[in-house]
């Protein structure tokens, strides 16, 4: 299944980083938008930096990973002090390509909140996805088009009992 994911949580604070590490897990992949912060942020949380700097303390490396603008990623990544990938396309494969043949793809974790932007680009690589809950309901029209389709599947997941809503998965 493409687009079911690998783990599905609230946010980004309720993954079990521990289990990623005993998985053999090292490289971060995270969404901005809706994931780290909401499309009406701009700027970090307390609690963002707090978690970025124990998950660096962990050993792990992250990167933010998204479909947005420099002009909004590269300050962000700046004050988490961690790398980025702006204008992803996800869930086009190529800036997924340059990842794999960059890391171990076995050691690669994507993490975000649209399963057809998010989980489909991650799945269709044969990378490990965590889905989460998205931070809040305001989104831009184009993310909106995505949504739409997306939540075909959810209801058919939800029907199936592969992912429902709010129980939440490792």
């Amino acid at each position: 299944m493409k687009l079911k994911p690998d783990m599905y949580k609230k946010d980004i604070y309720q993954i079990d980083y521990e289990k990623l590490k005993k998985l053999g897990k090292k490289y971060l992949f995270f969404d901005v938008d809706n994931t780290v912060i909401s499309y009406l942020d701009s700027s970090l949380t307390k609690e963002n930096k707090k978690l970025f700097n124990k998950l660096k303390k962990m050993g792990f490396e992250c990167f933010l990973f998204s479909n947005s603008h420099i002009k909004r990623i590269k300050p962000l990544s700046e004050e988490l002090g961690i790398n980025y990938y702006t204008g992803s396309m996800k869930p086009l494969k190529k800036n997924y390509k340059k990842i794999i043949e960059k890391y171990d793809k076995e050691k690669c974790v994507f993490i975000g909140d649209q399963i057809m932007t998010d989980v489909l680009g991650a799945k269709r690589n044969g990378l490990f996805v965590i889905f989460l809950d998205k931070i809040n309901e305001y989104e831009p029209i184009y993310t909106k088009f995505w949504r739409f389709f997306e939540g075909f599947i959810l209801r058919r997941y939800n029907k199936k009992g592969i992912l429902v809503k709010g129980k939440y998965y490792d």
